[in-house]
């Protein structure tokens, strides 16, 4: 059976409303998309690194729950896991974010999962463009490329955390080189090419590498963008707070099809139109599905106060 191998950060997120911890839970696209499709029957690899503190065992046991394989999440002893603490006006639109958390001098010691060819590698956030982690990511990374696996790139990272992007576009334009499939929120591509719409920032930075391109829109459309097709699919769905849950559930859904419907590493390329519109549809759905029918997706660590 084919399998998920997926590449990001383990974080905890403290949500603060009204200066008061309303509720915790396991932060980051590409963890919860895992945990998403490991709980629906998919094989998952997670690849991380997390303290042995108390704060990285409520995240593997959260993996470990959704039957996520967390052999290749390096629990390492010195430092202390990632939380990011974040804090919302009422009308939970505003926020800011703090983060926390300290890592020893060597990081990313992992376990390499096993790759074969027609796996899906799930990778992105601030793990693939920032050293030392990256290094070793994108080594595991040109592994599952030159395995014939299907490369899922979220060139997004979290808001809050401060560099120069100039710094790292030269990682940002390997990974792009490398995916298959690039998918990014309208949010993500503003923070990359400021100053630049969706459709321009794909054909003035990520057509040229060939790839397929998921741009999803503040109302939660989707176009999918690619070399001479631009197709557009409106919003399944009303604007949620649970964004973080609905663009993992997207993330899952996009895999999930892949996988479901037998698109191969050879086959990827000649997906016509029609089936990417399927494609996108159903990811969409099982995104809209999830913020109305199980908002929490058995995430939430603690419930808010009463």
């Amino acid at each position: 059976m084919r399998k998920i191998i997926a590449i990001g950060e383990s974080v905890l997120d403290t949500v603060f409303s009204a200066g008061q911890p309303v509720k915790a839970m396991v932060g980051g696209r590409i963890a919860c998309a895992t945990a998403q499709l490991a709980s629906r029957g998919w094989p998952c690899s997670m690849v991380s690194e997390c303290c042995t503190d108390r704060v990285g065992d409520l995240i593997v046991d959260f993996l470990e729950r959704n039957h996520v394989d967390v052999r290749s999440v390096d629990r390492f002893t010195d430092g202390a896991t990632a939380l990011s603490a974040i804090f919302q006006d009422d009308d939970s639109a505003a926020r800011r974010i703090v983060n926390y958390g300290r890592y020893p001098k060597e990081r990313f010691d992992v376990v390499w999962p096993r790759i074969d060819e027609d796996d899906v590698l799930i990778f992105g956030s601030l793990y693939a463009i920032d050293l030392p982690q990256r290094e070793r990511l994108f080594e595991l990374v040109k592994h599952a490329a030159e395995r014939k696996a299907i490369i899922v790139y979220l060139p997004g990272f979290q808001h809050g955390i401060d560099f120069r992007i100039t710094r790292v576009m030269p990682a940002i334009l390997e990974n792009l080189e490398l995916a298959h499939v690039v998918i990014a929120h309208d949010s993500d591509l503003t923070d990359i090419f400021p100053g630049e719409t969706g459709e321009e920032a794909f054909h003035n930075h990520i057509e040229y590498y060939g790839g397929n391109c998921l741009h999803i829109h503040p109302d939660l459309a989707v176009t999918r963008l690619a070399q001479a097709h631009r197709t557009h699919l409106p919003a399944a769905g009303k604007p949620t707070q649970h964004m973080l849950l609905w663009q993992a559930a997207f993330v899952a859904g996009v895999v999930e099809q892949l996988l479901a419907t037998d698109v191969t590493h050879q086959s990827l390329p000649h997906m016509d139109d029609d089936a990417w519109q399927a494609l996108v549809l159903k990811a969409q759905q099982l995104a809209h599905q999830c913020v109305t029918q199980n908002p929490t997706f058995n995430n939430t660590l603690t419930q808010p106060r009463q």
